[in-house]
């Protein structure tokens, strides 16, 4: 059975998002439900001939704005924080808040046992900065920016075309990053098998959300990933 054939100047790019050990069961401190299973079919598109293979890593400092912990009387996955842009205060929105979860350079933080690592070309880390969170691999929220991983100019220097979004979660870190790639102009999908969500009931919804910013989520098994399966290595 023949390839379907890609579009012309097909050049694409597999981001990877945050499957790391405190996204996944049994012992993540932010465990992800299922997380663990996408790894299989996350390691099959690394055996894919993707010109560009991109891990991201959620790589926080211990007095992350996101952690309950650091608010008095807070509680993790209940509540809110207000967050305040440091360098525009005009700007502001509310974020959830989680568990104490991929500190830099703890166990937590590093990717999860079994993902073939070795077949990513580009790490980037993300959510480096205390008083902002960052669930996109390519920035934060803000207006004013206070990060800026630097990824949109990656994969436009490299003429990348289209973006495959898997990984940890597809309710948050996955989705805003594949609604960042489309924002920036690339032709975005998310691989369905790859994805878990920290709240799998809204899966649907989210799969909804994303269709109306220009992402499509797509199977292992489809047209999509078998133009990737075409292209000569």
């Amino acid at each position: 059975m023949s390839q379907p054939q890609p579009p012309p100047n097909f050049k694409p790019a597999l981001i990877i998002v945050d499957v790391q050990e405190d996204f996944c069961p049994p012992n993540g401190t932010l465990a992800v439900p299922n997380g663990r299973d996408i790894i299989p079919p996350i390691n099959t598109l690394l055996t894919l001939p993707f010109p560009l293979k991109i891990a991201t890593q959620d790589w926080h400092p211990a007095d992350h704005i996101s952690f309950a912990s650091n608010h008095a009387n807070k509680k993790p996955l209940e509540d809110t924080i207000e967050v305040v842009n440091p360098l525009d205060t005009s700007e502001r929105y509310d974020t959830r808040l989680w568990p104490v979860h991929c500190v830099q350079g703890s166990p937590g933080a590093e990717f999860a046992e079994g993902l073939d690592v070795e077949r990513v070309g580009r790490v980037v880390k993300k959510g480096q900065k205390s008083e902002v969170e960052m669930y996109s691999a390519f920035y934060d929220p803000l207006r004013t920016r206070v990060c800026d991983s630097g990824l949109a100019g990656v994969l436009k220097k490299e003429g990348v075309s289209h973006v495959y979004v898997t990984g940890l979660a597809g309710d948050y870190c996955v989705k805003a990053t594949a609604v960042d790639a489309a924002k920036e102009g690339f032709v975005t999908f998310v691989v369905e098998e790859g994805v878990r969500c920290v709240d799998q009931k809204g899966w649907e919804g989210v799969k909804e959300e994303l269709g109306g910013k220009g992402v499509k989520v797509v199977g292992i098994e489809g047209d999509e990933v078998g133009w990737v399966r075409g292209l000569s290595v």
